[in-house]
């Protein structure tokens, strides 16, 4: 891991192997280097003749009527749903509705950018410039001759940090609102205010037909010079520093903009202390304590081509077969899933968008997306990515209570299938997308919670208080509990075992029958985890024994006629195979109840299930999920093969965020973030009493290091691999035995708190 500021700015000595660099300014938003803080975000162009960076903040979504929102009120109808869906009624869910259209959440937009105009490049500078992210420290730097200018959002202040030097700097500094897609109708204010060393900007900007509205505040300290109020924002000249502090909030009636001015300005260092270059230094200095900390924790090395390595970005991404792509996309996907990670888990878009309009509102998709992006913070020794899902969740149980009770007539819990980051209430749905009866989305949340837990070996008491949550859930909706609306009697099917109607699986359908339908895989796997999880978060208690004992009395999974798992379990329900989701799949990942050594007949099953399913419209989450479930399979080569339609795609922008779909369609983070899981789970998996070694490794990476890797019983594991053997060291933080997997068989294997225990592989 390299240590100095400068790693993501090559040379022709240097490797860029956790940063990125290109020799050009970002032409498209999409392109521009990203950096942020979980709160704050910026995409920065980089062009030191019009060096824009684009503002971003989790909380700014637009209103558009979601605000408002309920859920729909139909407990009262539910029996009668679920009689006729038992009767064969197979299109039944189709009308438990309220009746209303389609209502999207409100969509993430971008804040403003801030904007230096210099004077126009004379000929020939452009051979001397180079832009670069550097994943160790979060800063986006770009030179051209003895101008340079960096940006970074830090993680200890809250504040966008940038600073512009060179001998004489000429520029025109403004905010401004005016970006791709902003509505008409917003009530927009400047003000320009010349201070002692500098200037103070503030922009409002106000929804149309709305209270809500944002500010967007930047102090600018400028050394040497001259600075004048112009028409559009402030002239500088002659200056040789100009440092940039701006921060954006949501509100509703005045921002107190004074206050916000002395927040910022209390950033600086004493004027006696100062520098040259110190209250930028000085800042990043603190932000580094948090953000290198915990980018450094792992690490993947292939033991890529040098040459290769040193390639700037998008000539790198013309070689999809190159490991040094591979690690450079493993490195940026930890640092843009860090980025994107604080006061909220990463959006569909991260924390990004220079557009507003944000495909599928630029919302947080609980019901494949969010998972997928989030699934590695465990083993990738991410706890702020956890720390930050956690919060999402925990406050947003009060609409999740409310959706148990409206719809389902239940105590509980039940979250939404979409979500903004403010509601969390079940409005979102549709005749196609039913989403208000899926009720597998609390436990697919809160599993990286438990993997969280797992790893630490201590349980956080508010995972345990809302697991709880989740099973008094599954107890009304499942059994005759009278509530103080309804009161059901309990379904059964022929065998006495308790029925899940109505079930959806995300987001398909029966071949024959309709979107709600009866005991689909994933809400089967969903509610037998959440009951016996809840159990085991509760140990004995009376409920511990209730909630077992429930979940024992629900069916199992069922293999159908051409020997796959189906994805309703309910006879005569036929399996629609061509589908971007694997939601039938959640029993093998990212749950271990479908496993090739406790359940190999599942497996199998599983296994055939995989090999029947088709991309669809090749969404790149598709092609990730199936990558995971390939790995827990231990099918290398239909990892390989997943992993190959995205890395041979044109999936990622220069700046190496993804896209939703081929040839660069729809900025989203999906295959960005998913992407080092997949990774990690092709080396090492693990269960509270199990480890797996090399279980899924495509052949065209025949040798490497992983390093860092958290395991749920406890230990930190590093991996050393090449074509002959493999040697893992592990650092058991607590005295446990484990199974070992390789491919050379099964042993146990005693692990003692503080001892390092070195094991030798064979051949693999």
């Amino acid at each position: 891991m390299p240590e100095t500021r400068e790693s993501a700015d090559p040379t022709p000595t240097t490797t860029p192997r956790h940063g990125t660099w290109e020799p050009v300014p970002a032409a498209r938003w999409e392109d521009a280097y990203l950096s942020g803080n979980g709160r704050h975000g910026v995409l920065v162009f980089g062009d030191p003749d019009d060096d824009r960076v684009i503002v971003t903040h989790h909380t700014l979504v637009r209103p558009n009527g979601a605000e408002h929102a309920r859920p729909p009120r139909l407990a009262a109808q539910l029996p009668a749903l679920q009689d006729r869906l038992l009767a064969g009624d197979l299109t039944a869910a189709e009308d438990f509705t309220d009746g209303r259209p389609l209502q999207w959440v409100q969509p993430f937009h971008p804040a403003f950018q801030t904007r230096l105009r210099g004077r126009p490049t004379t000929a020939g500078a452009e051979r001397d410039y180079r832009r670069s992210v550097d994943f160790t420290t979060g800063e986006v730097t770009a030179h051209r001759g003895d101008r340079r200018s960096r940006v970074f959002v830090s993680r200890a202040d809250d504040v966008i940090v940038q600073h512009v030097t060179a001998a004489d700097l000429t520029l025109d500094l403004a905010q401004e609102h005016e970006l791709p897609g902003a509505p008409a109708g917003l009530v927009v204010g400047h003000g320009t205010f010349l201070t002692s060393d500098g200037v103070l900007l503030n922009l409002r900007v106000r929804y149309p037909d709305s209270d809500r509205a944002y500010t967007g505040v930047t102090l600018a300290v400028v050394t040497g010079g001259t600075t004048r109020l112009a028409p559009t924002g402030v002239r500088i000249t002659g200056a040789t520093e100009v440092l940039l502090l701006t921060r954006v909030r949501r509100h509703t009636g005045e921002l107190d903009v004074a206050a916000e001015t002395r927040a910022l300005r209390a950033l600086l260092p004493d004027e006696r202390q100062v520098d040259e270059g110190q209250p930028y230094d000085t800042l990043l200095d603190r932000h580094l304590t948090l953000h290198r900390t915990a980018y450094a924790r792992v690490t993947l090395d292939l033991r890529a081509d040098t040459t290769e390595r040193a390639l700037p970005g998008s000539e790198l991404l013309k070689r999809p077969t190159s490991s040094a792509l591979l690690e450079r996309l493993f490195a940026a996907g930890r640092y843009h899933l860090l980025s994107s990670s604080g006061l909220l888990p990463p959006r569909l878009t991260g924390l990004w968008t220079g557009d507003w309009n944000t495909a599928w509102s630029g919302a947080f998709t609980n019901d494949a997306n969010l998972n997928l992006q989030t699934a590695s913070a465990a083993s990738a020794a991410l706890p702020e990515v956890t720390d930050a899902l956690a919060s999402l969740i925990h406050r947003q149980l009060d609409d999740w209570r409310e959706n148990a009770r409206a719809v389902f007539g239940a105590r509980g819990v039940v979250a939404p299938a979409h979500t903004d980051g403010e509601s969390g209430l079940s409005y979102h749905f549709s005749r196609e997308y039913p989403l208000h009866l899926w009720t597998a989305g609390a436990d697919w949340l809160l599993k990286p919670l438990v993997d969280h837990d797992e790893t630490r070996g201590e349980r956080d008491p508010r995972t345990a208080a809302t697991l709880a949550e989740v099973a008094l859930f599954y107890e009304d909706f499942l059994t005759s509990k009278r509530t103080e609306r309804t009161e059901r009697t309990e379904r059964t099917d022929p065998h006495g075992q308790l029925v899940l109607v109505p079930s959806y699986s995300p987001e398909n359908r029966p071949a024959n029958g309709s979107w709600g339908a009866i005991n689909a895989a994933m809400d089967l796997s969903a509610a037998r985890h959440a009951l016996r999880t809840a159990a085991d978060y509760h140990p004995g208690t009376p409920e511990a024994d209730r909630w077992r004992a429930l979940a024992d009395r629900l069916p199992p999974h069922r293999v159908n006629s051409e020997g796959a798992l189906a994805e309703w379990a309910w006879p005569g329900l036929d399996d629609t195979y061509d589908h971007r989701h694997l939601s039938h799949l959640y029993g093998v990942w990212p749950l271990d109840e479908i496993n090739p050594y406790d359940t190999p007949r599942l497996a199998a099953a599983a296994h055939r299930a995989l090999q029947l399913r088709g991309a669809e419209n090749d969404s790149a989450h598709g092609h990730l999920h199936h990558a995971l479930v390939a790995a827990r399979l231990r099918d290398g080569e239909r990892v390989a093969h997943a992993l190959g339609q995205v890395l041979d795609g044109d999936f990622f922008h220069v700046s190496l965020m993804s896209a939703h779909y081929p040839n660069r369609d729809v900025y989203n983070a999906d295959a960005a973030h998913t992407l080092p899981g997949v990774l990690i789970e092709t080396l090492v998996q693990s269960t509270p009493d199990r480890l797996v070694l090399l279980p899924a490794l495509p052949a065209a990476y025949p040798q490497g290091q992983l390093t860092g890797v958290r395991t749920r019983f406890g230990a930190v594991l590093d991996l050393t691999w090449t074509p002959d053997s493999a040697v893992a060291v592990l650092r058991p933080s607590r005295t446990h035995r484990v199974e070992l997997r390789t491919s050379s068989g099964t042993q146990p294997l005693e692990l003692v708190a503080g001892e390092d225990r070195v094991l030798t592989l064979g051949a693999r």
